[in-house]
Formats: C-alpha cells, structure tokens, sequence
C-alpha cells in the first residue's frame, strides 16, 4: 500500500501544529525547530510541515471519503480547528456531484473535504 507524502512551507510553525493537530486529531509523529511531520494511517500519509524559507502556497489540498458519516468527522475537526470553514451542499465540480467542506490553514493553503 502507498503512502500519500505532503509537504508545505509554512510561515508559523507553532500555529500550523494546533491547527493540523486538530485537523488530524493527532499530534506529530515527530518535531523539530523548523520541521513536523504526522504519519497518518487514515488517510495513508506522510504530511510534513516547515519554516525552511522556502514560500508558502500550494493550489489546494484534500480528502476524499467514502461515507458521508467520515465527512461529518472531517467538518467537527475543521471546526475544532476555528479555521472559518465553507460548506457547499451538492454542487458540480470536476463533472461530479458532492458535498464539500473548505478551509484555509493558517499558510494559506485551501483544503477541501468532500463525498
């Protein structure tokens, strides 16, 4: 089985890790002064984070689930996260219908959610 790998610049670190803390509903596998890192069993990846200089920005992120009860879970999180999170009730998107969820994490970077 494959792992995902995700890696974003980010511009403050301690701020990213509470807020992908309770994105995940996990701490980090492992940090450092300018680097965390989740390995996350659902979803299979291996997220990362840094202050490295490097940019912030990435188009989007996200998750796809496959049962409307996962997505109720992914919106109480982005919800814990206080990250101001927009919902979209059955709309058309890449020539599917779904439910979709997105917030933006403190980087910059929008994550969408979806069934």
């Amino acid at each position: 089985m494959k792992r995902l790998h995700v890696h974003v610049a980010v511009q403050d670190l301690q701020q990213s890790i509470r807020f992908y803390s309770a994105l995940f509903a996990a701490a980090p596998a492992v940090t450092k002064d300018d680097y965390a890192k989740w390995m996350l069993d659902d979803p299979r990846v291996n997220f990362a984070i840094s202050e490295r200089g490097s940019a912030a920005g990435i188009n989007h992120l996200g998750f796809q689930v496959d049962h409307p009860s996962e997505l109720k879970d992914l919106h109480s999180r982005l919800q814990a996260a206080d990250a101001g999170v927009t919902e979209e009730k059955n709309v058309s998107c890449c020539y599917a219908r779904s439910d979709k969820y997105w917030v933006t994490d403190p980087a910059g970077v929008p994550w969408e959610s979806f069934h």
